[in-house]
């Protein structure tokens, strides 16, 4: 094991497992079940809008983006976790840990960023339905899929810059998966300067969507207030399914950050457990579903498609 006071540890181990003994083999394949699960919703969303091109729109364009971001983080995840159910140790190489932190960071970042996006796209359709195909061209969807990619990406970039140069003075993560701020707490050193980049980060990448999306829902509220009850139920019918997917998001990403100030130990580690997967698995899987059975259009390819094969 790496010494204390080595400043470059060549590895971490996770300490949240235990020893299972034969209850590892049911964990691993729920695990696995959901994985699964979890890659063939998504697809079937992501398969369902590329080959119908009656869904060729903005919206759903949208949604087979926040489809492909759940295949993302999930695969960023699961097959070390389902590796770790099995294996006696659990090491993982630095730079492995470094690559899941930014998978991992960047698909939080890139879930924001496009429910931010799909946001817009309701409001400019809600609220401004004649300018709605002359704004949301394909040239505007292309910018604003690339600019929801890369906005997260690069401030996210520069925060692993600074985490990656820090000496550490451990190698031990009290998690199931290589979190940015376990790692940081390793440091030898002060971590103000990470500490307040982190901060200014969490207020550019999530307080700002945050106040966009409740901006843009309430100019639709205002709208819908004053229009007739077949338009409300129209924009209620397509606003739902973000409202409950952001939402949701958002309660997952507070109770994962929520756990950088959380004292592990022996006594609360299924807390930490339970919070951790729930941000992993409960927006991939909820994601596809809300959109699949809500919105008629997908519904409808769903059930042509499986009727065909």
């Amino acid at each position: 094991m790496t010494s204390n006071n080595s400043v470059t540890p060549s590895y971490f181990q996770f300490t949240v497992f235990a020893d299972y003994g034969l209850l590892r083999y049911l964990f691993f394949s729920l695990s696995l079940l959901i994985y699964m699960t979890i890659i063939s919703a998504n697809l079937v969303i992501v398969l369902s809008v590329c080959l119908e091109n009656s869904l060729h729109q903005p919206m759903y364009i949208f949604i087979c983006s926040l489809c492909l971001n759940s295949l993302y983080g999930s695969t960023g995840f699961f097959p070390r976790f389902l590796m770790d159910l099995l294996s006696d140790t659990h090491f993982i190489s630095r730079p492995l840990c470094f690559i899941q932190m930014y998978v991992i960071n960047t698909y939080a970042g890139h879930e924001l960023t496009l429910l931010t996006v799909m946001a817009y796209d309701r409001f400019v359709a809600i609220c401004q339905p004649l300018h709605y195909h002359s704004k949301m061209t394909f040239r505007t969807v292309l910018l604003l899929l690339i600019f929801a990619v890369l906005y997260p990406a690069f401030l996210l970039s520069f925060l692993f810059y600074l985490a990656s140069s820090l000496p550490l003075c451990g190698n031990q993560l009290p998690r199931i998966f290589c979190a940015s701020f376990s790692v940081v707490q390793l440091s030898c050193v002060d971590t103000t300067v990470i500490r307040i980049s982190s901060e200014c980060l969490a207020v550019i990448l999530v307080f700002i969507p945050l106040f966009f999306v409740l901006y843009t829902y309430l100019r639709i509220l205002l709208v819908c207030k004053r229009s007739s009850f077949e338009f409300r139920g129209k924009a209620f019918q397509t606003c739902m399914p973000h409202i409950v997917t952001f939402g949701n998001f958002c309660i997952c990403l507070f109770c994962e950050v929520s756990l950088s100030g959380y004292k592990t130990d022996e006594g609360n580690t299924f807390v930490t457990i339970v919070l951790s997967l729930e941000f992993l698995i409960i927006p991939p899987i909820m994601n596809p579903l809300v959109y699949g059975l809500s919105l008629p259009q997908i519904k409808g390819v769903i059930f042509r498609y499986v009727k065909i094969h």
